[in-house]
């Protein structure tokens, strides 16, 4: 059986592998060291982030699991927290496509203003970056309301049984 702190390690690294892969797979023009460099150089904080965010909800949602916690974690919270990293991340290859990072993100970059607007385009490119720290600050917000929930149920139980 796997710990909640082995799985959340596994998890949070496996979520850094997987925003690196896609940043190798949509930079065919650079070798993949370069391009991984360069998410680094420019995204440090946001990979990272993303690995411990994910990874904590992870290790909250295992540990409430364990100890017989009715906290309802997994589907709100870990559903907020793929949401929150899939915009998080999906913001932060726009800051890589200058560096040539994510040429395909560059196509993508121009049907969105079919999608939601000139005007609206313009400022989710213009603010990429802000916005992907957003989403780490709604990733940890999350989180932080799970361990609050977590504790809150750890206290009941420990009343009833104290009773």
């Amino acid at each position: 059986m796997i710990s909640p702190i082995q799985k959340s390690l596994l998890i949070g690294f496996l979520t850094i592998a997987i925003y690196l892969s896609v940043v190798v797979i949509t930079t065919p023009a650079l070798p993949a060291i370069d391009a991984i460099s360069a998410a680094f150089q420019l995204n440090s904080i946001v990979i990272i982030g993303m690995g411990v965010g994910i990874g904590l909800q992870i290790f909250l949602s295992e540990k409430g699991k364990q100890l017989g916690c009715k906290v309802n974690v997994k589907k709100k919270a870990f559903g907020g927290n793929s949401s929150s990293a899939a915009a998080t991340s999906f913001f932060s290859f726009f800051s890589l496509v200058p560096l040539g990072c994510c040429g395909w993100w560059l196509y993508a970059l121009s049907l969105l203003p079919s999608v939601v607007g000139t005007g609206a385009s313009a400022i989710l490119i213009e603010y990429s970056q802000p916005l992907a720290y957003l989403g780490l600050v709604i990733i940890f917000g999350f989180n932080a309301l799970t361990a609050y929930k977590l504790r809150k149920e750890i206290r009941s139980k420990k009343l009833e049984n104290f009773r």
